[in-house]
């Protein structure tokens, strides 16, 4: 799909200021640049050039974002609409009032017994993984919103919450299908299709957790629910996780619109806010790329030839 990476800068190997930049820190003010530039013998230019070179190296490249939303996108686009067809024909599925018909003895299907196991599991591995993906700015939303997933799914299978809690998967994946589509069309540098991906995410997410999942899914929980049941443990507890998803998926559609507006009044995609950018090259930066590729062809001693004598 023609994803490169770009050309990187490696920085060069100095102990001291390796050693600051894992112990310490990895953006140091100015006076901490000045110390590290007199103890390294070196300019206050070379040291805040080594840190960005180095910061850049930390973050990943563009050919490991773009395998991350294939995979993600295969997952979710698999999960969705495996759930919906499992589920389409169930007359509860139209009407989530119909969830708590014949609670708590209701029959599991085997086809909803594996997917749920199949969810179950998925979240699970984003956990556990979450510290090797890319790292975004959002990643303490991120661990909650997993955690409080994982709880609820093994929650609604031991109390028979399975009905409604397939609501709240299906809910949940359709957005992330469009949300990994525009994010590995934008990493492909497909622009028509990239913005046209983003407008279509915007809307159905927040449709579907903005207004489905509160108006069908908790208004179920709440007040459907207890209409022939009195409360109970899990009636507080499974609600109360609820709405810590709400709260997430509030705090996600004010970044959500938030590109949004900048895609509408500069016309053109913004990068993810939740993504830390990586950091330009100066001009004189710039030519020391040039060099290399210019003299990356020739052998040692011709590249030698090419450095004018001072």
């Amino acid at each position: 799909m023609g994803v490169r990476d770009g050309r990187r800068i490696k920085a060069s190997h100095n102990p001291v200021l390796e050693s600051f930049f894992h112990n310490q820190s990895q953006n140091p003010k100015e006076d901490q640049l000045s110390h590290l530039a007199t103890r390294c013998n070196l300019s206050l230019r070379q040291v805040q050039r080594w840190f960005r070179h180095r910061r850049n190296q930390e973050r990943p490249l563009l050919s490991m974002k773009f395998s991350e939303a294939c995979w993600k996108f295969i997952v979710y686009f698999s999960c969705f609409f495996g759930g919906l067809l499992t589920v389409y024909n169930e007359p509860w599925f139209w009407k989530p009032e119909l969830c708590w018909e014949g609670f708590p003895k209701q029959v599991l299907k085997p086809a909803i017994y594996w997917w749920y196991l199949l969810e179950f599991a998925i979240y699970l591995s984003l956990l556990i993984t979450l510290s090797f993906d890319v790292k975004r700015k959002d990643f303490k939303q991120q661990v909650i919103h997993h955690f409080s997933a994982i709880i609820l799914i093994f929650f609604s299978y031991c109390s028979n919450y399975i009905r409604i809690g397939t609501l709240v998967m299906l809910i949940h994946d359709v957005s992330d299908i469009f949300l990994e589509a525009g994010k590995m069309a934008s990493y492909a540098q497909w622009k028509n299709s990239s913005e046209i991906i983003f407008v279509i995410f915007t809307v159905v997410f927040l449709v579907s957790r903005l207004i489905l999942f509160p108006c069908k899914v908790l208004h179920s929980t709440y007040y459907s629910s207890m209409d022939n049941h009195k409360p109970f443990f899990g009636y507080y507890f499974s609600n109360t996780l609820l709405m810590i998803l709400q709260a997430l998926n509030v705090f996600w559609s004010l970044l959500i619109l938030h590109m949004f507006y900048r895609f509408v009044i500069v016309g053109k995609m913004p990068d993810d806010v939740r993504s830390d950018l990586e950091e330009q090259c100066t001009d004189d930066e710039q030519s020391e790329i040039g060099q290399q590729k210019m003299s990356g062809g020739l052998s040692p001693t011709k590249r030698r030839r090419l450095v004018p004598k001072t």
